[in-house]
């Protein structure tokens, strides 16, 4: 028997394929790669938090190895907070990570940028090679000012002929809409930081200062137009605000939600995630005073798929990029579990 196909029958059959083949483009798997910083003095993590290191990241890790910052009494760069290794490094893929005031930059001079390169890298060299951490990428973390752009970016040039070593720099929001103006630094990637992008406030009924929709809004529809391919860090802390008298007294990552919910020493208020003190009172160091309030921001899951599928529009899926999660020194492994924040990487 032989079969006719009509003109029509074979338009309706190229439309499907053509739709098939539409639908199997949006569904992509995911490039992403998963990995976490890490950002206490000492390294040490926990049997939970080494294991959603492995299933999550594959061992890559973000090491902060120490800071820089500006000696006023010996006028001076200095090294801060050198990392201290208690626990042997057995990640497979490190980067080093180095974090830079901005005042460093405005009280530096320009002799003394390459300097400070030099000392950089030396330090970063001998830290890596007496614990055995093998590295090929360095990150700095610097939200320069149209002030110190000069300097900062001067200082990675230097850096970069110097170590030889392919390079990443922290991008912030501000930096992505108004790149013209603040400048693109001259490393490999960026990292855009996709948090603490609202105002900390002592208003209660503001939005969470560590994400919130409206604020990004403001600024990612620049994101395919910025000149430097971009990795994503999202966070995974939470803080509580003190807040006294109407003015913002501190803000602290180890006051939570178990402290908080101690009725002995707060109420609850109209507001799910503000608290008041019954009594004056210390906890964890802090003096709590009668009414104070504590305004809770946390990160959850839900806050970080909301956060991915808001920023996932706006970047090409065909790039591959890594996803960096703040931080995995005090992450809470009953909060966050290994699948989940692969899946919040798979957005992307």
């Amino acid at each position: 028997m032989k079969y006719r196909f009509s003109s029509l029958y074979l338009s309706s059959f190229f439309l499907l394929l053509l739709g098939l083949t539409t639908l199997l483009s949006c569904q992509r798997k995911s490039k992403a790669d998963t990995a976490f910083y890490y950002w206490k003095q000492t390294f040490s993590l926990d049997n939970p938090q080494q294991e959603i290191l492995k299933e999550a990241a594959a061992h890559k890790l973000y090491l902060r190895f120490f800071d820089i910052k500006w000696d006023s009494k010996e006028n001076r760069a200095y090294p801060e907070a050198v990392i201290n290794f208690k626990q042997k490094m057995d990640s497979t893929q490190v980067i080093p990570v180095i974090f830079i005031t901005n005042q460093t930059f405005e009280k530096l001079n320009l002799s003394g940028v390459d300097s400070l390169a030099n000392h950089a890298h030396q330090l970063i060299r001998r830290l890596a090679s007496s614990n055995q951490v093998h590295y090929k990428i360095v990150q700095f973390d610097c939200d320069w000012s149209l002030g110190t752009k000069d300097k900062y970016f001067q200082f990675l040039k230097t850096f970069k002929t110097i170590s030889q070593k392919q390079m990443e720099a922290t991008i912030r929001l501000h930096q992505i809409k108004y790149q013209i103006r603040t400048g693109v630094p001259p490393v490999d990637r960026g990292v855009l930081m996709f948090y603490n992008m609202g105002k900390i406030s002592a208003r209660p009924e503001d939005p969470n200062s560590i994400y919130n929709a409206k604020d990004a809004e403001a600024y990612i529809s620049h994101l395919p137009k910025y000149l430097l391919p971009l990795d994503i860090a999202l966070p995974l802390f939470s803080w509580s605000i003190h807040i006294r008298n109407g003015s913002v007294i501190q803000v602290y990552g180890k006051i939570g939600k178990a402290i908080l919910a101690d009725q002995n020493n707060f109420q609850p208020t109209s507001n799910e995630n503000v608290f008041k003190a019954r009594r004056s009172f210390f906890t964890e160091g802090v003096y709590v005073k009668t009414d104070d309030l504590f305004k809770l921001e946390e990160t959850n899951k839900n806050l970080l798929s909301e956060a991915a599928t808001q920023l996932a529009k706006h970047l090409s899926k065909d790039e591959k990029r890594t996803i960096i999660y703040y931080e995995i020194g005090n992450l809470d492994t009953t909060v966050f579990k290994a699948k989940d924040l692969q899946e919040i990487s798979a957005r992307f």
